[in-house]
């Protein structure tokens, strides 16, 4: 394995990984894959199964590899057990590997956005910067993938 990026990089990556996830959710709810009238919430279960053909045959190595490791090595959920701060395997119930791939990666970046792999110090560097880098390819291919999420998101 290369040598893990530097912090400065490993931020770089965090930013646009929010950047990027931010602005997909507003494609999402922007371009009809939303949850109706009420709280403006993506529908990211719809989405998936647009994109299940997407995930299923991957057109490309990269994306490939990115779905691979994400579904092979999935980020865990950050629990409480008796007062500690603990990492579970938690596997989302759904049928659906677009849904499941979609949730994992929302996982990374909830994982991320509440404190579970930074405090000041990322954790366990080289797997963030794995599952950085393999969502970021995964968001971008799904944005490509339907030309009104794509139109949405460029804007």
């Amino acid at each position: 394995m290369p040598p893990s990026a530097t912090e400065e990089e490993l931020n770089n990556l965090a930013n646009e990984l929010f950047r990027t996830f931010s602005r997909i959710e507003y494609s999402l709810k922007s371009s009809g894959f939303n949850c109706g009238n009420g709280d403006a919430k993506a529908n990211w279960e719809k989405f998936a199964l647009e994109i299940e053909p997407l995930i299923a045959t991957p057109y490309s190595v990269e994306l490939k590899e990115a779905i691979k490791y994400i579904m092979g090595e999935p980020p865990k959920k950050q629990v409480i057990l008796n007062g500690t701060l603990e990492w579970k395997v938690s596997e989302p119930s759904t049928n659906s590997n677009a849904d499941k791939l979609l949730l994992y990666i929302r996982r990374i970046r909830n994982n991320l956005f509440h404190g579970g792999k930074f405090n000041g110090d990322w954790f366990e560097p080289e797997r963030s910067e794995l599952l950085l880098k393999h969502s970021l390819v995964v968001l971008k291919e799904c944005i490509n993938f339907l030309p009104k999420v794509k139109k949405a998101y460029s804007g």
